[in-house]
């Protein structure tokens, strides 16, 4: 920022992200000009949560006046719409990092998806929720009038800017705590300075805010309409989720989802109930359409609101939701905890491990709701917090089953990097005599898909898993069998297809093995320090050689992860398998003077083949040159 200081005033510049913010509310969501009021009355109604919850532990915040409000006024001739509370309200540092900044993590990638296109990137403005910035839509110049609660009257401060590069920030004197906006409309805005006009919008968007918001009383007098000076109140300014399910419509579900999770878009699902017995409280939770920005950060706040008795507690209460539900917003009330209730007091609450539990449970039970009742639904829900849900099969014990059931996969069946293939889909196609379930997890679907490993399956027509998610590594060392069935990789291990295979196949792979057992003595001292054993196999039917991890060791492909993020994996050496019926092998059988430089092609090139890479890719394609130009002249 640079800073111009004219006695008190001050002229700063908005941070870069923050200029490309405004010139895209200005010039591309004119359209949906209306959320601007909706998300000014919501961050009004945040900042008085906010006091009532600083209130409880200081009741001198509330500086004798604890009824807390909205307004929303207008003035015809300064052609001026204002929306005020007596919340919180900020601090001059506040002031500047919360309208001069966006302090919040995917700002690079919020505006790399930017596309110009005016329904997309409302939509992409909703996910990342900034939505003082929208007063820009409507208005030419915005004026901030605003004093934290406690401090002296001295201590206001007044922000203003036009939307450009710069805004102006100046202390002054304020007799009131909290904050007042005020737009300076753009021409053709005219519209907006009508009551009758506002209260439609507040009616649509902002009726179930809990504070009053309240504006002039109106009449028609005198053939014009006349502002009394008297207020009313126009909202319900009711607790929406401690209203009766029969009483609230679709759209109140969805306009309530709108403040909580400060989206632009309806959500996908939600569900609404009253718990009682030991614990009594209510839950109004949602499942977004969209995934916030920070969905990936590992410490990004939570979307749950907690209230005790219908008053503000905390934002983002981690305790109330496992971390891999952290997509999921809404509110918890309950009637059993204290009202000075702290975070740490939340982390030692037995009643608080109920009601996380009971929250969890109502969400699962919305998804397997949904995934059997609205499959497209719920692929739609997979396809943007699949890989988030995974992450449960490790981290909630008492629910893995529950989550594994809602886990939807890539599979050898659809040969697609689809993910629509649960484990009871593949579970009712086994083959008679089947009694594992088979997957395999490499970097990429074509690498899983195209594995020497499935060669064999391919051949019997059994199905296999393809699993490509880094976290897949994370699920499949957590959870080892599904409705009594066994998950067994394809690529660890010996192979057994038990029943699946006849007693003459088996015979034949122990003949193979002894008739072998020179060559694969040969090729293991060959290659001593690079693998731990040589073995004939029979996955294979097209390719020379494979590697698989021992039953103990782990695989390759999460060395791989484990190496990529900067963690040490353990050293272990593959077992490389040889196909004793192709033509590398069987020449390799009958090689002497180059046996070494066989060996070691076969070896990388099943390296290769499982997305491995090589330590010296110089010396490789020099013994493969050397081989195929000796080749060429005999």
């Amino acid at each position: 920022m640079t800073d111009n200081v004219t006695s008190n005033r001050e002229t700063m510049g908005f941070q870069a992200e923050v200029k490309q913010l405004l010139q895209l509310m200005i010039h591309s969501l004119y359209s949906n000009r209306e959320i601007f009021l909706r998300e000014l009355i919501s961050n009004a109604s945040d900042a008085c949560d906010k006091l009532r919850f600083e209130g409880l532990h200081n009741s001198a915040l509330f500086e004798n006046d604890s009824e807390l409000t909205i307004h929303v006024s207008y003035d015809k001739e300064a052609k001026t719409l204002t929306i005020s509370d007596n919340g919180i309200g900020m601090s001059r540092d506040e002031v500047i990092n919360n309208l001069g900044t966006i302090a919040k993590s995917g700002t690079r990638e919020f505006f790399t998806q930017l596309s110009g296109d005016q329904q997309k990137d409302a939509n992409l403005i909703g996910q990342f929720g900034v939505g003082f910035y929208s007063a820009f839509i409507v208005a030419d110049k915005v004026s901030v009038l605003t004093r934290r609660a406690g401090e002296n009257i001295d201590q206001g401060v007044s922000w203003e800017s036009d939307g450009g590069g710069e805004f102006a920030i100046e202390m002054v004197e304020r007799a009131t705590r909290g904050t007042a906006i005020t737009l300076h409309l753009r021409e053709g805005q005219e519209d907006l300075l009508n009551g009758t006009k506002l209260r439609t919008i507040i009616h649509k968007y902002s009726d179930h805010i809990v504070q009053p918001i309240l504006m002039k009383k109106e009449e028609w007098k005198d053939n014009a309409q006349q502002v009394l000076d008297e207020e009313e109140t126009i909202n319900q300014a009711f607790a929406l989720w401690a209203r009766p399910k029969t009483e609230i419509s679709d759209d109140e579900y969805k306009g309530f989802y709108k403040h909580v999770g400060h989206d632009y878009e309806d959500p996908l699902a939600w569900t609404h109930a009253r718990v009682e017995g030991r614990q009594e409280y209510t839950l109004l939770l949602y499942l977004p359409a969209r995934a916030p920005f920070d969905l990936w950060e590992r410490d990004a706040s939570h979307g749950i609101k907690l209230y005790v008795r219908r008053v503000f507690i905390m934002d983002d209460a981690t305790q109330l939701m496992p971390h891999y539900l952290r997509f999921v917003r809404g509110v918890v009330d309950t009637n059993d905890l204290p009202l000075n209730v702290s975070r740490e007091i939340l982390q030692e609450s037995k009643d608080i491990e109920a009601i996380r539990s009971g929250c969890t449970k109502k969400v699962l039970g919305l998804l397997e709701d949904m995934a059997v009742k609205d499959p497209e639904k719920y692929a739609k829900f997979w396809d943007v917090f699949g890989r988030v849900l995974k992450e449960g099969v490790g981290e909630d014990f008492a629910n893995k089953d529950k989550i594994a059931g809602l886990m939807r996969l890539a599979s050898t069946y659809t040969n697609s990097p689809g993910e629509t293939v649960s484990l009871a889909d593949y579970i009712s196609r086994m083959k008679e005599g089947q009694d594992k379930i088979y997957y395999i997890t490499a970097d990429t679907f074509n690498a899983a898909k195209n594995s020497p490993h499935l060669e064999v399956f391919r051949k019997k027509d059994i199905e296999v898993l393809l699993l490509t998610d880094h976290v897949d590594e994370w699920v499949v060392s957590n959870l080892s069998t599904f409705e009594g069935k066994h998950l067994v990789s394809v690529a660890k291990g010996g192979l057994d297809l038990g029943k699946l295979e006849d007693e003459s196949e088996k015979q034949e792979q122990e003949k193979d093995a002894g008739a072998f057992k020179e060559l694969t003595d040969k090729i293991k001292t060959s290659l001593s320090e690079r693998v731990k054993e040589v073995r004939v196999t029979h996955r294979l039917t097209d390719s020379p050689a494979c590697l698989v991890a021992d039953v103990h060791d782990i695989n390759s492909n999460l060395a791989r992860l484990l190496k990529a993020s900067g963690q040490k994996a353990p050293v272990s050496q593959p077992i490389l398998e040889i196909n004793p019926k192709h033509p590398v092998v069987l020449r390799l059988q009958a090689e002497e003077n180059k046996f070494d430089d066989w060996a070691s092609v076969l070896f990388d090139q099943a390296l290769l083949a499982e997305g491995g890479q090589l330590d010296d890719p110089a010396s490789f394609v020099k013994r493969i040159n050397q081989l195929m130009l000796e080749m060429s002249s005999s």
